[in-house]
């Protein structure tokens, strides 16, 4: 399986209700590093499993949409867990592959990983097929 990789980050603040959160029920802050790995079995005549460019760009402008943002404002009534965040960044990519936005060979992305790197020490994904 052929792979491709990009990374942003994001910088947002949040409170995730329910005892079992602790001290994070209360508003902080996260920066959060984040990866979007493409998956293909074949690569087609272009030899690339998706533009890196565009895959950047998807990235980016998925990201927009809550960087810099209280997530218990951008997105109300939403438990924002780090799990949760990464299959909202992965339905926003899939969109945009859909869209064409991922250029040639877009369309034949078979598999998306979102890695949320939460610290050094801590991540979660969501991976799934397109």
């Amino acid at each position: 399986m052929y792979a491709v990789q990009v990374r942003d980050h994001i910088m947002i603040a949040h409170s995730l209700k329910g005892e079992v959160f602790g001290p994070a029920q209360s508003k902080h802050g996260a920066t959060y590093v984040i990866d979007a790995t493409f998956y293909r079995a074949e690569l087609g005549p272009e030899r690339i499993v998706v533009d890196i460019g565009r895959a950047t760009e998807a990235l980016k402008a998925a990201l927009a949409k809550i960087n810099y943002s209280d997530l218990d404002e951008t997105l109300p009534g939403e438990l924002t867990t780090t799990e949760w965040l990464a299959k909202w960044v992965f339905d926003e990519i899939v969109a945009a592959a859909r869209s064409g936005a991922l250029g040639p060979g877009g369309d034949r992305v078979e598999r998306l990983r979102i890695t949320l790197n939460e610290s050094h020490a801590a991540l979660a994904w969501y991976e799934g097929a397109l």
